[in-house]
């Protein structure tokens, strides 16, 4: 997929490798929920958020946004089990001619952390599924375990 990265997005990731000496494949700024999601380049996770999480907290004091932080992968299966991180997810499930892709989760725990406060987390899923891979995502589901 094509991806635009505009003058700010630029400063942003250029601000993050300075402060993190990580890389950045793309940032997104979402003003509705007042946050920055930053796609991080695979194996640079560790370095980007710091010990203890110091990288991204002088991140959020030098840019004034939350600050998200997601592991790029090349497959769709990996990346959005790194976007619904801490949530586990079991399984994804591409919907009929190209539809949605429903996300299975499974514990009824891991549900309301995959769905996120006011559904932020689900918007940070649809926003990056479209950007990186063209894909829409659907629900986010429980799975029924057979015992």
């Amino acid at each position: 997929m094509e991806r635009n990265i505009g003058f700010k997005e630029r400063r942003y990731i250029e601000e993050l490798r300075i402060l993190t000496k990580s890389t950045a494949n793309d940032c997104v700024i979402d003003d509705r929920f007042d946050r920055v999601i930053y796609v991080i380049r695979p194996g640079d996770m560790g370095l980007a958020i710091g010990k203890k999480g110091d990288n991204i907290k002088r991140l959020q004091n030098v840019l004034g946004k939350r600050i998200e932080m997601v592991e790029y992968a090349d497959t769709i299966e990996i990346f959005i089990a790194n976007i619904f991180k801490p949530a586990e997810v079991v399984g994804i499930e591409r919907g009929p001619d190209n539809g949605p892709v429903n996300v299975f989760v499974r514990q009824r725990s891991d549900l309301g952390i995959a769905i996120g406060k006011a559904g932020c987390n689900i918007e940070k899923a649809r926003t990056l599924c479209r950007r990186f891979f063209g894909l829409e995502v659907g629900e986010v589901l429980l799975t029924m375990e057979t015992t």
